[in-house]
């Protein structure tokens, strides 16, 4: 069921970019997001609080002669707004931790949130945020139930804010997704 988590949303990515535009991979884990944005945006900024995530994501950049286009930012993705002052087209999280890495350096309902309110503030109108969450271990879980309550709560006049899951699976990754108005 994830590879059809993230095939759902790249594909509402995709459309959002479809005119280019500026991305920011909140969590560019092993690049493989980071390459999608770049083939699809005109720029990307990507974050990663660990090294070896922002190692791997240049690496496979400079394979798939993408690397001019995304700038690497080794910190946390609750830094959004001290590195981007410029508004964006998409932004987006895939959370949890790096695959193949520690399973104990995950992402935080706190500074999850705390990332997701400074990515709202540089979306531009229009733009669309994408957050795929996985609760099936213990920090995912209480992370996707923060921001599924975070969203909910969202002024409507400002976003729409949508949730994409299996229903009778509660630990299945899931996503969320905010538009822009």
């Amino acid at each position: 069921m994830m590879h059809g988590t993230i095939a759902s949303a790249h594909a509402k990515i995709k459309e959002s970019l479809a005119n280019g535009g500026v991305a920011i991979d909140a969590t560019c884990g092993n690049g493989k997001d980071t390459v999608f944005l770049a083939t699809h945006a005109t720029r990307v900024i990507a974050f990663d609080v660990q090294k070896k995530a922002i190692e791997n994501t240049e690496r496979i950049l400079m394979d798939v002669g993408l690397s001019d286009k995304v700038r690497c930012i080794h910190a946390s993705h609750d830094t959004i707004s001290d590195a981007v002052q410029e508004s964006v087209r998409v932004v987006v999280f895939n959370l949890g931790y790096l695959p193949g890495g520690d399973a104990s350096l995950t992402t935080r309902k706190d500074t999850t949130i705390a990332a997701i309110r400074q990515a709202l503030n540089v979306l531009e109108p229009g733009g669309l945020l994408s957050v795929t969450v996985y609760p099936g271990h213990k920090h995912g879980a209480e992370e996707a139930e923060a921001l599924e309550v975070y969203a909910a709560r969202l002024p409507a006049k400002q976003f729409t804010a949508v949730i994409e899951r299996v229903m009778n699976r509660q630990d299945a990754p899931h996503n969320i997704f905010v538009y822009k108005h």
